[in-house]
C-alpha cells in the first residue's frame, strides 16, 4: 500500500499535530536536530552572501552551514557557487573574504591549485598518479547551484530542487518593488546565541513581545496596539492633539531608527524631522494619514535628489501589501518601514546554539563612497555594543532557551491570529522531514514566507 502523506507526517518526531501547539523538543533535542541537517538544509535555498561583498573579478567569500561549506566568488563571466574542498584530499580552500584574481585558489596541503572559474590548472608531481584519477571533469571544483534575489546570492545544495523564485513567490514581489536588489550595507554584526536556531527566529515573526520587550516604542505609539491595555498600565494615546500625534509618530521613528539601524535610516529621520510643524487635519487619525503621505513624498524626493535609486514610496506603500518584517524560509528576514531596510540571518550551530547576523541596509547613492565590510563584527550577545533593539531581544532569547528545559513544560502556545508565522515554518519543516514532494515543498514554502503577525495558514499539508 503506497504511503500517504499523513503517514509520512506521523514519521518525524515530534510532530505539530495541533497547529497552536509547538512541541518544546524540537528546539533541543539532538534527534530532532540531525534530521534537519539531514532532510532541510541539504534542499533549501540559503542566503550565501550579498553580492556587495564581492564587487570585483577574483573576489570571494565563504558561506558555512554546519559541517558545509562554499566558495562565492566573482568571476569575469559572473558569481560562481564551488563545494569548498581540494579535490585531492578534501582540505577547505578558503576561509573567511579574499581576492584570487592573480593566484586562484592554492591548497595549503599540497599545492593543487585551480583559477577562479573552478578549473584545476596544476598537480604537483602529477607522474606520481594513475591517470585517470586526474581526469579534468573528476579534479575541477564542484559547483554548488547558485541563484540571485534581493541583491544577494542564494545557494542550494540539492540540484533537483524547484528553482529560488518558484519558493519564494509573492513576497519577492513585494520586496523588488522596493528596489531590495540595490541596497547597500550600512553595517554588519553577528553573535553566537545561546539559542536553538528557530527559536531565535520567532522573536521576529510577531509583534506581541513590543509592549514587554520594546517598551520604549510601546510608550511612542501614537494609535496604541491591536492588544489593548497592559499589566503595566500603557493606554492607547486617544487624547492626543493632532500636532501631538504627528510629534509621536516622528519621536517613534527616530527612536526605531536609534534601536534598530535600517529599519528607518538617519537620513529619513533627517527628512521627518522637519515635518513636526507640517499642517494637519485636527483629529489624530487625519493627521496620521496626512504625515505618512508627506513624509513618503519627502523622504521619496530627498533620497532622488542624492542620487539615491528610491522607489515611489507612496506608490509602492498603495500598490503592495506591506509587512514591517519579510520572512523567507528557511533563515532570511527582510524589515522594510519606509525605504531603507534591517535585515537577518540565522545558521544552526548546535541543537542550543546559533549564529545571528543583522544588517542595516540603506538605497545609497551610486558611486558614493562608502568602506563596505566584508565580514560581521563578532560582538558577545549580550553587549551593548549591539543596537537598543537587539539587546532587548537576545537579553529574552537565552532564557527561553533554558525555560523550555523546565519540568512540565511541554508546547508553545500559539495565537492563531497573530503568531501564526511560527506554525507555518514549522509545519512546513516537516514536510522537509517527511520527505514530500519538492513541488508541494515549494508551494508551502511560499504561503510561509510571509509578512508579520500573520494567521496560521493552510499551507497544503
Amino acid at each position: 500500500m503506497a504511503e500517504t502523506t499523513l503517514d509520512k507526517l506521523n514519521s518525524v518526531p515530534f510532530r505539530i499535530a495541533n497547529p497552536e501547539l509547538i512541541p518544546a523538543q524540537r528546539y533541543h533535542d539532538p534527534r530532532f536536530f540531525e534530521l534537519e541537517r539531514e532532510k532541510v538544509w541539504p534542499h533549501v535555498w540559503q542566503m550565501a552572501c550579498r553580492l556587495e561583498q564581492i564587487p570585483n573579478v577574483g573576489d570571494y567569500t565563504e558561506y558555512t552551514i554546519l559541517e558545509k561549506s562554499v566558495i562565492i566568488v566573482r568571476t569575469k563571466s559572473g558569481v560562481k557557487a564551488f563545494h569548498n574542498a581540494c579535490r585531492h584530499r578534501g582540505v577547505r580552500l578558503a576561509t573567511g573574504p579574499g581576492n584570487c584574481a592573480r593566484q586562484g585558489f592554492i591548497c595549503p596541503f599540497h599545492g593543487w591549485r585551480w583559477n577562479i572559474d573552478g578549473a584545476n590548472t596544476f598537480v604537483f608531481g602529477k607522474q606520481i598518479f594513475t591517470e585517470e584519477l586526474l581526469v579534468k571533469t573528476e579534479i575541477d571544483l564542484k559547483p554548488c547551484r547558485i541563484e540571485f534575489w534581493a541583491g544577494c546570492a542564494f545557494i542550494n545544495f540539492d540540484d533537483d530542487a524547484p528553482s529560488l523564485r518558484e519558493c519564494l513567490g509573492p513576497v519577492a514581489d513585494r520586496l523588488d518593488a522596493r528596489h531590495a536588489d540595490q541596497l547597500r550595507m550600512d553595517w554588519w554584526y553577528g553573535t553566537v546565541l545561546p539559542t536553538n536556531w528557530k527559536l531565535a527566529m520567532e522573536a521576529f515573526q510577531e509583534g506581541y513581545h513590543t509592549m514587554k520587550t520594546h517598551p520604549q516604542l510601546q510608550k511612542l505609539s501614537a494609535l496604541g496596539n491591536s492588544y489593548g491595555t497592559d499589566a503595566d498600565g500603557l493606554t492607547p494615546h486617544r487624547s492626543l492633539s493632532a500636532r501631538q500625534t504627528v510629534n509621536m509618530h516622528v519621536d517613534f521613528l527616530a527612536r526605531l531608527s536609534a534601536g534598530m539601524g535600517g529599519m528607518v535610516h538617519e537620513t529619513e529621520v533627517a527628512v521627518l524631522e522637519k515635518l513636526r510643524d507640517m499642517d494637519v487635519p485636527d483629529d489624530p487619525m487625519g493627521a496620521t494619514m496626512a504625515f505618512y503621505a508627506r513624509a513618503y513624498e519627502d523622504v521619496t524626493k530627498d533620497a532622488l535628489a542624492r542620487g539615491a535609486p528610491m522607489f515611489d514610496i507612496s506608490k509602492v506603500s498603495q500598490e503592495h501589501e506591506f509587512h514591517a518584517v519579510e520572512f523567507m524560509f528557511p533563515h532570511f528576514f527582510l524589515l522594510p518601514m519606509i525605504g531603507a531596510m534591517s535585515s537577518y540571518r540565522i545558521r544552526p550551530l548546535t541543537p542550543e546554539t546559533c549564529l545571528f547576523e543583522i544588517w542595516s541596509l540603506v538605497l545609497r547613492p551610486e558611486g558614493e563612497a562608502f568602506d563596505t565590510p566584508l565580514q560581521p563584527t563578532m560582538l558577545p550577545y549580550d553587549s551593548t555594543e549591539f543596537p537598543e533593539i537587539p539587546q532587548q531581544d537576545y537579553s529574552n532569547l537565552p532564557l527561553q532557551q533554558l525555560g523550555l528545559h523546565a519540568g512540565g513544560f511541554e508546547y508553545m502556545r500559539l495565537s492563531k491570529d497573530n503568531e501564526g508565522m511560527i506554525s507555518n515554518y514549522q509545519r512546513l519543516i516537516d514536510g522537509y522531514i517527511a520527505g514530500l514532494d519538492p513541488v508541494r515543498l515549494a508551494k508551502a514554502s511560499q504561503i510561509v514566507n510571509a509578512g508579520f503577525e500573520g494567521p496560521i495558514a493552510d499551507i497544503g499539508f
